[in-house]
């Protein structure tokens, strides 16, 4: 959109608070937050150059089988989990712990589609008894930035897709640490693209993320209704960045 490009980048610095970012992902048995479990899970931290500077992986039994359609996506079998895998409820609770330092620290973290990953980690930590991040900040969720500054963009939204078009490689998508990686560098590359409309504090684009991302919501909600795919009464949940 050429409202967005009305001046040079190179007379704008990008914002501060995008010069270390925590990553999150998690791959799971399935898509419902409130009953699916983990399976792997990555936490790292990037510095200003996209540079991996700390990272955990962790692989859990997650206590219940891992659906074919799940192992198709990341690779990890029901055997292999409960072979490989340690208990869930020590993983959900380090995963917890390692999240929550990030953002006690002040370090914003990045999660793609961040409703997901907050929202099955805070439901994990319920089923296991391990004290849950209720009200995760600050975040920085590429999709959402994304859509906001360059809505009218045709074509998917996937992470894959998303990194593709910043020039951001991906390598082993649908990878715990691979994928966190990529959204990290995303979250980089938008930063340094839209670097004149950005707000200047990192608490501050949070803020705007809950607002983009319930118009986003609504806005998604009528074009379903409009090509019949939910009923009219339906709406789509536009919480951000925890359900």
């Amino acid at each position: 959109m050429d409202q967005w490009r009305a001046e040079p980048l190179s007379l704008f610095s990008t914002p501060e608070w995008i010069q270390v970012v925590g990553v999150f992902d998690l791959e799971t048995t399935g898509v419902d937050v409130a009953t699916d479990r983990i399976v792997t899970a990555h936490v790292g931290l990037l510095d200003a150059s996209g540079t991996v500077i700390r990272a955990r992986d962790w692989i859990a039994d997650p206590g219940i089988p891992i659906p074919e359609g799940a192992t198709a996506v990341h690779g990890i079998t029901t055997a292999h989990a409960r072979a490989h895998g340690r208990p869930a409820v020590e993983v959900v609770a380090e995963v917890v712990e390692a999240v929550r330092a990030l953002l006690d620290a002040g370090i914003p973290v990045v999660a793609y589609n961040a409703p997901y990953d907050f929202s099955l980690l805070k439901y994990e930590a319920q089923r296991h008894g391990v004290p849950p991040i209720v009200d995760p900040s600050p975040v920085i969720d590429p999709l959402v930035v994304d859509k906001a500054y360059d809505r009218w963009r045709r074509g998917k939204r996937t992470l894959a897709v998303v990194a593709e078009h910043y020039a951001v490689r991906l390598d082993g998508a649908h990878e715990a640490s691979a994928d966190a990686v990529a959204a990290g560098r995303v979250a980089q590359a938008l930063a340094e693209r839209f670097a004149p409309w950005l707000p200047g504090t990192v608490q501050e684009l949070h803020t705007r993320q809950i607002a983009w991302a319930r118009a986003q919501a609504a806005s998604l909600t009528d074009y379903f209704i409009q090509i019949g795919r939910i009923e009219p009464e339906e709406r789509l949940d536009g919480s951000w960045p925890i359900r």
